[in-house]
């Protein structure tokens, strides 16, 4: 406790108050604009702050990535358009409150709920880092092959009333994560050199939520004209807050732990409180149409899992998050080195940044909840002018991530696939859930079978291991007997992509 009033006294200083300030809004505009994450930004500004002093430079990252995750989910809300590719569940349910008028109430249940998860995690991150580090380390690759391969059953369990169409989805997104040269040689690169590295989620999650809904718009210009979405209050009703406590806190159980594991992020975490959310409320039949739960529980798992991602990251070196890595960089930039020893050798620093966090946490609602009607004042913006700027932001967060034109390319071709996808109906997460996880799998996988020498039991040699496995079990009996209690119905001449139906 006296550490962490020393790191307040710290972080509390007018100088690094202010770089706590510059980087939440910072962090927050660049949030924002699709494409154009925290990563990059803290990457962008690593040479200004070679000038400062160590404390400041990481305050001001913590800033930006809070801030980040909270400006995700704005252009989430209001545009459809993740920002970064651990907002794509908030698309779901947050742009159709937005389209129903509640765009201000799903922006203030995201920003009070990124404070409640970030102000929770960051206190499970003072109270239970070092333990928490020391179990994570015991894991082994097993049990993270097993924990990624649960979150892909998870995304079956839940495809809705046409399984076939979610698993074409899950498919095409397995595909693309293959692309590249993981482990061996190259794979459906086509001879372009330009793809052995893979293909980015980023480029892959804008294409397909920006470029493909501005052509599906574009598409349908002339058949419908033109509506001025209204805004509603920018406050929550009593009847709000009674519906999204409960999954502000089950969706920070969520994300501090898949957050603290090295192979984590906050992609799954908050995939799995959505499913949580629909299968527990008490207004099933909203989801789909704009329910308030499907908002509140991902953003909290969101932010919980940022709070979570500092574990691995100073406790053991580990980034699991690009933010994280390009912030590792700029501690070894100070010749300082993360790991165990830290708290010990850097006590200073350390709990600086993690009274800055409550900091940033607190400044994050001040400066964004009254902004809430600013922000959903976009939806006014007529649609052509406001899709010609996304497809602009779109084009430079895609060519930002290697600064390379082929990107714009790759942007294009999948932008395309979006709006096919569109058009027969096929649900997007699946696509965008098995891009982000497929390389993580074949990594662990890898891992795993080189140490065994081979051998696929190691695969259930751990007891973690063997208890997601008996989930997956209990999924897959699940699936077979309601599959039996219900028959497939016809294929859709068209469906929207985020019907709840379709996940």
């Amino acid at each position: 406790m006296d550490l962490l009033l020393e790191g307040f006294q710290t972080a509390l200083t007018p100088q690094n108050l202010m770089f706590a300030v510059i980087g939440v809004l910072l962090g927050t505009a660049v949030g924002v604009l699709p494409g154009i994450g925290p990563a990059m930004t803290v990457a962008l500004l690593l040479p200004v702050t070679y000038s400062v002093a160590p404390e400041s430079a990481l305050i001001m990252f913590a800033g930006i990535y809070y801030g980040g995750m909270y400006g995700g989910s704005t252009t989430s809300i209001l545009l459809n358009t993740p920002g970064e590719s651990s907002s794509v569940v908030t698309a779901i349910e947050g742009n159709k409150m937005a389209k129903a008028g509640r765009a201000s109430q799903a922006l203030a249940t995201a920003a009070i709920g990124s404070f409640v998860a970030g102000t929770i995690g960051t206190i499970l991150l003072v109270l239970l880092a070092p333990t928490v580090a020391d179990q994570v380390v015991k894991l082994g690759a097993p049990s993270y092959f097993a924990i990624m391969v649960l979150a892909l059953f998870a995304v079956t369990a839940v495809l809705g009333t046409s399984k076939l169409r979610g698993f074409v989805s899950l498919s095409l997104g397995l595909a693309i994560g293959l692309v590249g040269t993981m482990s061996g040689p190259a794979r459906l690169t086509l001879g372009s050199p330009q793809l052995a590295d893979g293909i980015d989620v980023v480029v892959v999650a804008v294409a397909i939520f920006a470029i493909g809904e501005a052509l599906w718009v574009a598409a349908h210009l002339r058949r419908k004209p033109l509506e001025v979405i209204p805004v509603g209050q920018p406050w929550m009703s009593k009847a709000d807050w009674g519906r999204s406590w409960k999954p502000w806190l089950r969706g920070t159980a969520f994300g501090f732990p898949f957050g603290a594991l090295p192979a984590g992020g906050a992609e799954v975490p908050t995939f799995l409180s959505y499913i949580t959310e629909k299968k527990l409320s008490k207004h099933p039949e909203e989801f789909g149409k704009g329910a308030i739960e499907g908002v509140a529980g991902p953003e909290a798992a969101n932010n919980a899992s940022a709070a979570g991602t500092l574990v691995p990251l100073l406790a053991i070196g580990l980034p699991t998050t690009a933010t994280a890595a390009v912030i590792l960089v700029a501690i070894r930039s100070y010749g300082i080195q993360p790991g165990p020893q830290l708290f010990d050798t850097e006590p200073a620093l350390v709990w600086a940044l993690l009274a800055s966090l409550f900091v940033a946490n607190l400044l994050l609602l001040v400066l964004n909840l009254p902004l809430a009607p600013v922000w959903a004042k976009l939806l006014q913006i007529p649609r052509p002018y406001l899709y010609a700027g996304i497809l602009f932001f779109a084009s430079l967060g895609a060519y930002s991530v290697n600064f390379s034109a082929f990107d714009l390319g790759l942007l294009l071709v999948i932008g395309l696939l979006g709006l096919a996808m569109r058009r027969f109906g096929l649900p997007v997460l699946p696509l965008i859930i098995g891009v982000i996880l497929c390389p993580r799998i074949e990594e662990q996988l890898t891992t795993a079978l080189n140490i065994s020498q081979g051998d696929v039991s190691t695969l259930w040699s751990e007891p973690v291991a063997i208890g997601v496995y008996i989930v997956m079990a209990l999924l897959l009996l699940a699936m077979a007997i309601s599959a039996r209690r219900k028959t497939e119905p016809a294929f859709p001449a068209r469906a929207d992509s985020y019907d709840s139906a379709d996940f």
